[in-house]
């Protein structure tokens, strides 16, 4: 196997496994810590503030590939195994019956990046040795 094909694999099971934690974090018998926990996870997965930034090479990158995975372990350690099963079982359904989209998630995206673009105008705009 490829390291190409190898890196494909890890990153369809990851988009599995993280809809399997968004169901999770919305099934009613996993607890509430584990549910602030993936809202976490995923609100730093999302946002343009890292604890590294990543424009610094190597180690921009490596703080997600480090931070990330060991949140999703710890996590998983909080949901019950029960749950878990059935949510990486509706998951895979998901999957199965085609490629899950949330027009919700797209449009807070877009709205993010349409605030990051007016403040980059906006400073522009402020910057003197820009004009």
């Amino acid at each position: 196997m490829t390291l190409i094909s190898r890196l494909q694999t890890w990153a369809r099971q990851l988009k599995h496994e993280t809809l399997a934690l968004y169901l999770a974090a919305r099934h009613p018998q996993t607890p509430w810590l584990a549910r602030v926990m993936i809202a976490a996870l995923v609100a730093y997965a999302l946002s343009p503030i890292d604890l590294i930034p990543d424009f610094i090479p190597v180690l921009g990158y490596l703080d997600d590939l480090i931070v990330l995975p060991l949140g999703i372990a710890l996590v998983l350690r909080l949901i019950p195994p029960a749950v878990m099963e059935e949510c990486r079982e509706s998951a895979q359904q998901r999957f199965a019956a085609g490629k899950p989209v949330s027009r919700t998630a797209g449009f807070i995206i877009v709205l993010i990046w349409l605030i990051a673009l007016g403040w980059l105008l906006r400073w522009i705009e402020l910057t003197p040795s820009l004009k």
